[in-house]
């Protein structure tokens, strides 16, 4: 069902999965056996007009005995298909692209406000919703075709993540023949498109690399910091000469003022922009009390 001119919208429905991740903290998303307790990305999931198999009825009760071809569904499992269809569009168009790729790019140019340019609302609460609530924002289809950067990942960096959960050699062989290094790297440097820090010591430093997918360029970064957090990035500025180019840079996250921590979650956005294309990815952090 579509609603022209609803406003405000999109909002976080009150069904909707929530943060933060209560089984590998330094990752915003979770996604846990058949649980997802949290998203990467939103899509439309309410009142959605979906085909039906004709084996329940509309009401799903026992006495309702109508059979309908098409019901109006709500849930996230109405988000999904909207998600893969995007999916199946950027692999289409650009086939050569990672699965880590292709996620990148749905997740770095998704939206966090909503037709009336203010901040997405959680339905919940009537308040504003946060990273918890809808990862990395509402996907915006037509802008993730063309990203400009990408955080990629390969098959070894999350094997190296298993690593550093602690899974070991004669664990992992189970599905892989990779032996784990001696020192894995740290949870919080895997090259995923958020940052996320549970216990941030005074100062903590984290890792990342882009990918150029779009024309040589340079792009410039831009910081919202989280309250209370200052975030520097080192170097400010990356220039890419050709397609594929990957380069890394080095994000510190410090506490402003010593002993003034708060137990509760601050967020901010980290933005890479050439002024045509802009890349956000979440920061969450939280300050130990």
């Amino acid at each position: 069902m579509t609603k022209l001119g609803a406003e405000p919208a999109p909002a976080m429905a009150s069904f909707s999965s929530r943060g933060p991740n209560t089984i590998t903290p330094g990752i915003l998303k979770l996604k846990h056996f058949n649980l997802a307790l949290q998203p990467d990305i939103t899509a439309p999931g309410v009142d959605v007009l979906a085909a039906s198999t004709g084996d329940v009825s509309p009401t799903e009760l026992d006495f309702d005995r109508r059979r309908v071809a098409f019901m109006l569904k709500s849930g996230t499992s109405m988000s999904c298909p909207h998600i893969s269809g995007v999916v199946g569009l950027l692999k289409a168009l650009h086939p050569g692209w990672s699965p880590a790729a292709i996620k990148s790019a749905i997740m770095t140019t998704a939206r966090v406000w909503d037709n009336e340019k203010l901040p997405l609302l959680d339905e919940a609460t009537f308040l504003e919703a946060s990273p918890f609530n809808y990862g990395s924002g509402h996907v915006r289809p037509n802008r993730a075709l063309d990203p400009g950067l990408v955080y990629d990942l390969t098959t070894t960096d999350y094997l190296n993540f298993l690593c550093g959960l602690g899974y070991n050699s004669t664990q992992l062989a189970e599905f892989s023949s990779y032996s784990c290094p001696s020192k894995p790297p740290h949870i919080k440097d895997l090259n995923y498109p958020s940052i996320t820090i549970p216990h941030l010591s005074p100062s903590t430093k984290v890792t990342r690399a882009v990918k150029n997918v779009g024309s040589p360029g340079t792009y410039a970064v831009r910081v919202i910091e989280p309250r209370g957090i200052s975030v520097t990035v080192s170097p400010t500025n990356l220039t890419f000469d050709e397609v594929e180019e990957e380069k890394k840079f080095e994000v510190t996250l410090k506490k402003i003022k010593e002993g003034e921590s708060s137990a509760e979650y601050v967020f901010g956005r980290l933005i890479w922009t050439d002024r045509k294309h802009y890349v956000r990815i979440p920061l969450v952090v939280k300050s130990p009390s």
